[in-house]
Formats: C-alpha cells, structure tokens, sequence
C-alpha cells in the first residue's frame, strides 16, 4: 500500500547520454565559437541552471546544444534512476560529478504481487560501492524494490560523512542491525523511513544507536519493523529530536507509550500510532484525547494497528485539521468510522479498507469535499470473497468530492454507470486504478462488459496519465484507450481483452505510454510485435501468463539490440520451451545485466 509516485515521474535522468551536437551559428546566437565567450556563456548557464529544479525541464536543457549538455550535468545535483538496469553506476558518476541526492528504483511493481521470483536481482551493492568513491559529499538516497545488505548499509554510512536522508521503500535484504550502524555513524541524519520494507530482526537495540546528543532528525518511521523496541530510548530520542516532525511507529508500541510520546513532542505534523491499544503498563488509563489535543500540528495520521475501537475516539480532537488519514491497517466497521470522518472537513488524501462500507464512503462524501486522492483496499482479498464496497460508495464519492485527482478501488462488483458518473463529476483524475477482484466480472446489473465505463474514465479524464483496468473488458475497451488515452503513461492490464489488436490498439495510440503491465491475457506474438516502434521510448513492459512464444521474444530482441529481453522462469534446460511465462523487457544504455539468476534468461 505504498504511494506509487513513480507513475507521475518523467524518464530517467540519464535517458540520453550522448551530447547533442555543438551549437551552430545558424541555430542559435547564443552560441560563440570563441572559447573566451564560451567559458563566460558556461558561467552564466551555470548560475542559470543551478536555480532549474524540475527534472523535465533539466532534461529538456541538456538536448539544447553540447555546451549546454555539459553545463546541465555539473549543475545537477539531483538524480532520477527509474530502473537500476538502464544504465550502469559508472556511467552515472562519468556524466553527473556533482551528485548528493539520488532516487533509484528497482524491481517492476508486480514484484508487490509475487509474480517475481525473490532473488531477481536489483541490488544496490554496486551503486553503493561505485558512489562511495565518486561522490563522498551524497547526502540522500531513496531506494525503491531494491535489495540492499546490512554491507551497503555500513559502507553508505561510513562513505558519506555528510549523509542526511535514508528512504527505503518496499525494499529487502537488510536487518535491524544495518539500520543500527546508519544511527551510530551518520551523524548529521534527518529523515530515516522505513516503509512497507522486510526487514529482518537481528535482536539489535538500533534505536540506542542514535547520538546522545541533539539530532537533526525530521522524520523517523519505522512501522514496518516486526520487532520489538527499546521504547525507553524511543522515548528519548524523540525528546532530544527538536525537530522531528514525522514519527511512525511500529505495532510494537502501545497507546499508552504513544500517549507518552505526544505529550514530549508537541511539534510533529504527521504521526503514526502504532498499535492502537492498551498496553497493560499502568492500572490507571491516561487521557488520550488530551494528548491529541495537545498536539495541534498534527495534519497526517496513520498506523491503527491491532485496533481496539473503544479508544478511537481518542483522536477526535486533531480531525479538524486532518489534510491526511490513513486507516489501511484499521478493521473499522461503519458505525466506528462515521463519528471520525464527520469532523474531517480538511481531509485531502484518504485510505482505508473496505470495511468501512459503501455507507462509510457515503460518509465521505457528504464530508471531504477537499478530497484528492482515495484508496481503498481489501479486508479479504480473496476472489470469491463478498466485498462490502461497490458501485455504490464510488459513485457517492464521485459525487460529493469532484476535486478528486486519484482514485484506487478494490470492489467484487461495478457498473458502468458508476464509472461513467464518475468521469463526468471527477475530471480532474489524473490516476483512476480499478481493481475488481473477480475475474472477468461483467457490470453486475446489466451483464455487460465494462468497456464503457472504462471508455468514458479516458474519453472525460482529459488528464489521465495512470490507468489499471479489470473486470470483464472486450478490445473496444483498448480501442477506447488508444482513441482517447493521449496522457496515459502507466497501464495495468489483468484478465483483459479479446485478441491481440486490443495491445495493438494501446500501442499504437497511446504516444506517451512509458510503464505496460499484463497478466493473464490473451495477448500474444503478433501484439508483442505491434508495439516495437515504442519500445526504445518506454521504461519498461512486463507481460506474465500470456501467449508469447519464445521465437518471437527472440525476434523482438535481434530486432532492438539496445532492449534487454529477459524470459523469467525458464530452467536451465529448458531454454526451447515454446511459450514464455513472464516477459520483461526494458531500454539500457549499457546492455544485459551481468548479475542475472539461472531463471532468467536474457535474449
């Protein structure tokens, strides 16, 4: 349940590493042959440049000519990775020498739905290694589906004596005691977040590890550590931590310690609570409620574990300024939840499960008109399950917050009149993910397919830009796509479309198409060949359990040399089979991956 920011990111920063040609008279005045003007034209640039933050707009200047492909990389101070397997660390540190924030992301995001095996690779050993050397002045590294050891860990912190952030997002391979050397030796850190990340208990009291002094820290989560803490050092670190504004917790932490914790940091503007229940250390109950009273910068909220609903309450008194509130992890029936969402008038990001119920979404409707993004997951995530979320609560919703600009919803039943409803009061979406668990499910009330539902979601939602489909879909639905879907930068598609021109239609008329997810589907040698004049142009396309043949796979990958075809799943002796179980294909600089495991098999 990660915020995917990646589907909003533009291409890496390294798309092209070939300077364009030098300025021409006839081109551009600007451009002097002289080297005197050229060294004062750099200067300015340079002094220009540095104040360019936007990552678009630094790619766009680096094509402008090579004087200004040079300035450009000695400027930037900033580095967007989108797949660790376009391009190798060296290449990095060759173009870019100024480097100390890098955001670098690994595995595709079906890895979150285990349809790739563990050890796939994306380790962060050899870009760790490779900056250590270049870069000793980095500062932030933000890591998305990587594997990293307790060994990068150490040599990160050794290596970078000025390093301040530390985000690891759905990443593995490390323990509590890496985390524990990044607390002891980089000093000067802010933000250390752990999010949805495995992380192995190593029976290390990391949290001592802090320096016994004031820190510099801002952020500190840790909810996805499944291991106990010292809370009497949580306790103080967050008292010597003045300027800690974001703490989440782990289930391990009880009410009663959060309670201690608010009340000694008044100043945090997002929190997450941990487990929300008593924890038996007093016979006396604390007052709760005045706790978050106290605390009136709280803007974010979260956690909710191992929920006992007699102490929600509680947080009564921050939901006014509630712009954030997450109950992901809350089993809250609608009876709960309506006397908290009816005092969060300021609410802009929501998330919860589907226990709430289509009468709990009426009740954010009739509230949150602020509302910009909702997501709402499955208690019971089984197909066959009975969801108590349906078109219902979506249309409500769609009616009562018309600022809506992203949308995730799991349901077992959808009507195309919903969809269309909503395309029509919500279009400002700019992300719409609909995820109806059964397979092939038409519209429940007509029995129709939903190919005009998801039809008018891309024919009205002029700014859509992400869009994942399911539930009974024919090729109209893709043709749909391909008419209207010009934004669209990020599909998912799973048990979908008739034939092979439903992708040819996705293909060839979505220009600016960059992430193509498939499962399950009919799609097959000629769809593949459809798309090869877009390959080269996208981050990636990953197709599973469809009908590719290894011959075409094969063909693709002759045909495109700088396209790195990966067929997973094959055994070593089994490299003739004829169809492919999961297709990975993705654009590099730098050719095959050298680390690949004997399940896969690079074309």
């Amino acid at each position: 349940m990660t915020e995917d920011d990646e589907d909003q990111s533009p291409p890496s920063d390294l798309r092209s590493q070939q300077p364009p040609p030098p300025c021409s008279p006839n081109k551009s005045r600007n451009c002097i042959s002289s080297s005197s003007h050229d060294h004062v034209l750099e200067n300015v640039l340079e002094n220009v440049l540095q104040f360019l933050d936007s990552r678009c707009d630094r790619n766009a200047a680096s094509l402008v000519c090579k004087l200004w492909w040079k300035v450009e990389a000695l400027t930037r101070s900033e580095v967007f990775i989108g797949n660790c397997y376009a391009l190798s660390p060296a290449r990095l540190t060759q173009r870019f020498k100024r480097v100390r924030s890098l955001l670098l992301k690994g595995k595709p995001r079906f890895a979150d739905f285990n349809l790739m095996p563990p050890d796939w690779g994306a380790n962060f050993a050899p870009w760790v290694s490779t900056m250590a050397k270049a870069y000793p002045w980095l500062e932030k590294v933000d890591l998305k589906r990587m594997f990293v050891t307790d060994d990068d860990l150490a040599l990160l912190a050794e290596s970078f004596p000025g390093f301040k952030e530390l985000i690891l997002v759905c990443c593995e391979g490390f323990g509590t005691s890496g985390i524990a050397v990044v607390a002891n030796k980089c000093r000067k850190l802010k933000v250390l977040d752990l999010i949805e990340s495995e992380v192995t208990d190593d029976e290390v009291d990391w949290i001592s590890c802090f320096p016994e002094d004031v820190t510099s820290l801002e952020s500190l989560a840790f909810d996805c550590v499944e291991a106990p803490i010292n809370f009497k050092a949580l306790e103080g670190l967050v008292g010597r931590s003045p300027l800690l504004r974001k703490l989440r917790l782990n289930r391990f932490v009880s009410l009663e310690e959060v309670h201690r914790l608010l009340l000694g940091a008044p100043q945090l503007t997002s929190l997450g609570t941990g487990s929300f229940s008593h924890g038996d250390q007093s016979e006396q109950e604390p007052d709760y409620a005045a706790a978050f009273r106290a605390c009136k910068s709280v803007v974010c909220l979260s956690g909710f574990r191992e929920l006992m609903p007699e102490y929600l309450p509680a947080i009564l008194p921050v939901c006014a300024n509630l712009t954030s509130l997450n109950f992901s992890y809350a089993n809250i029936s609608p009876d709960m939840f309506k006397p908290i969402i009816h005092s969060c008038h300021k609410l802009q990001i929501f998330w919860a499960l589907d226990s709430i119920c289509d009468e709990g979404l009426q009740a954010v409707a009739a509230t949150c008109k602020e509302l910009r993004e909702l997501r709402i997951f499955p208690f019971d995530p089984r197909e066959d399950s009975e969801g108590p979320v349906s078109e219902l609560g979506l249309q409500a919703i769609s009616e009562g917050c018309r600022k809506l600009e992203s949308v995730l919803y799991f349901c077992q039943r959808m009507t195309n009149a919903a969809l269309i409803a909503m395309s029509h009061n919500c279009p400002e979406l700019t992300v719409f993910r609909l995820c109806i668990m059964g397979r092939h499910r038409p519209d429940h009330v007509t029995g129709k397919a939903m190919d005009e539902g998801f039809g008018a979601i891309v024919k009205n939602c002029k700014k859509l830009t992400r869009l994942a489909v399911s539930g009974l879909l024919t090729d109209q639905a893709f043709r749909y796509m391909g008419e209207y879907g010009k934004l669209i930068r990020t599909l998912s598609v799973a048990f979908a479309g008739d034939s092979d021109m439903a992708l040819r239609h996705v293909l060839e008329g979505c220009p600016r198409l960059q992430k193509l997810e498939i499962r399950d589907s009919p799609f097959g040698d000629v769809a593949l060949r459809s798309g090869m004049h877009r390959y080269y142009n996208m981050r990636f396309v990953w197709m599973s359990a469809c009908s590719l043949s290894m011959g075409c796979c094969k063909d693709v990958a002759r045909a495109m040399p700088n396209l790195v075809v990966e067929v997973i799943g094959l055994d070593d002796d089994d490299e003739n089979r004829e169809y492919v179980e999961t297709l990975y294909m993705y654009r590099s600089l730098d050719g095959p991956r050298k680390d690949a495991p004997q399940f896969v098999t690079i074309l």
